[in-house]
């Protein structure tokens, strides 16, 4: 699909900001959705809205249809053995957050050990930290290296025999590092430890292949990956979901329920609990499409020109310090930065002026930014939807920025 066809599929991007054509580059926090997926939902709303699993009716037969046909669509979509090994949540933070009280805190011990970096989203650190106080594990880090990445030595240093959990980002949310996740995996599995991952950043940009992988868990969220908002998704290995406990108890999950004891569905309706996301579930199977009609080879051969272009052109301006690593092959989708002596909100204030919208802040992750030496930075994030010409309206806004800050004093 050639790019101007693909950006006519996203009608929020025609419009003007501030007297500007928009320029979005926040994806990371929430991509745009294309007309397929808006069109979904819109015909779910006017055409079959039901409940599902408990109807006989035809809306609720058809929206069951489709709800577990987006299960299907999603087990493919990650190369999952089975739908059992897929669960559909409010989105990333929910499923970390699942595993770390209905699987850490029954499992772990005094003594154990919990490894995760310190590039970690909030998401993927906080529920860590709360399983560790509940269970009197130890929570670890691995060490970064000076340009942000992880290497082998310091990850086979810091997973020991006691590790029994390694909880990593597959994508650094600030820093755009792609980890080592089938290395980690590996040696993670050799010391007899599970592996989590927080796919968050990494699903909407290249293909997941979870077998290959082979970690235990990989959560990611549809509203990152050109899907509605409210839906994620917890892949799981099957004997490790039959271990878990649900953390949410009521409607939809149970088998049978007495006056003082019940018994849960299978797998995957036992993690379900209540009425499910069933528009987000079909627009996240639409976006799948979307995905996948564009090919993960052309997003990604796409955005590694945004970033190499990117990273060249904003690595001219004088005052510009742009963090993570420096090659665009090992990061993606992501350029963090910041000018020498403006504060982030500045800058990304009056960018919107200049109807470029970007993120400013420490992007749930204050432990990286007390690392990296700041308390805040500017954040650029792409999709298959941008342009070079973008780019270059970031640079003259950035330009335009350093120039406001350097005269109004």
């Amino acid at each position: 699909m050639v790019l101007h066809l693909i950006r006519d599929q996203f009608p929020i991007l025609n419009q003007e900001v501030n007297g500007h054509p928009l320029v979005y580059l926040d994806s990371a926090a929430t991509s745009q959705k294309p007309l397929s997926v808006l069109q979904v939902l819109d015909d779910y709303y006017k055409s079959y809205n039901s409940n599902v699993h408990r109807g006989v009716h035809t809306l609720g037969t058809k929206a069951t249809d489709a709800y577990e046909l987006a299960r299907e669509k999603v087990r493919k979509f990650i190369n999952a053995r089975s739908t059992e090994e897929v669960v559909f949540t409010r989105g990333t933070t929910t499923s970390l957050n699942m595993i770390a009280y209905g699987y850490a805190r029954i499992f772990l011990k005094p003594g154990d050990e919990i490894v995760i970096s310190i590039m970690e989203h909030h998401s993927n650190l906080i529920p860590w930290q709360q399983a560790a106080k509940a269970t009197g594990a130890t929570l670890k880090y691995f060490p970064l290296q000076s340009d942000g990445t992880l290497s082998l030595e310091d990850i086979k240093q810091t997973i020991t025999e006691k590790t029994k959990i390694v909880a990593i980002t597959h994508v650094s949310n600030v820093l755009g590092t792609v980890n080592p996740i089938k290395d980690i995996v590996r040696i993670a599995h050799e010391k007899g430890a599970i592996v989590v991952v927080d796919g968050a950043q990494a699903a909407p940009h290249f293909a997941v292949d979870v077998q290959d992988l082979d970690c235990d868990f990989y959560a990611f969220s549809g509203h990152k990956m050109l899907g509605p908002t409210g839906i994620g998704v917890l892949y799981g290995k099957k004997a490790l979901f039959e271990k878990m406990e649900p953390v949410e108890f009521g409607g939809e999950m149970i088998d049978f329920v007495e006056l003082y004891d019940s018994t849960w569905k299978e797998l995957p309706w036992k993690f379900e609990a209540g009425t499910p996301i069933i528009a987000g579930a079909i627009g996240l199977a639409k976006a799948i499409d979307f995905l996948q009609s564009v090919g993960f080879d052309t997003i990604q051969k796409h955005e590694q020109q945004l970033m190499e272009y990117a990273l060249n052109k904003l690595g001219e301006i004088k005052g510009v310090t742009i963090y993570g690593p420096r090659e665009a092959s090992r990061r993606s989708g992501v350029i963090t930065f910041n000018i020498d002596g403006v504060h982030p909100h500045d800058v990304a204030t009056v960018l919107d002026t200049e109807g470029i919208a970007i993120r400013a802040g420490h992007h749930c992750a204050q432990p990286l930014m007390k690392w990296l030496k700041v308390t805040a930075t500017a954040r650029a994030s792409f999709h298959i939807y941008n342009t070079m010409e973008d780019i270059d309206r970031l640079a003259e806004g950035l330009l335009k920025s350093k120039e406001f800050f350097t005269h109004a004093f």
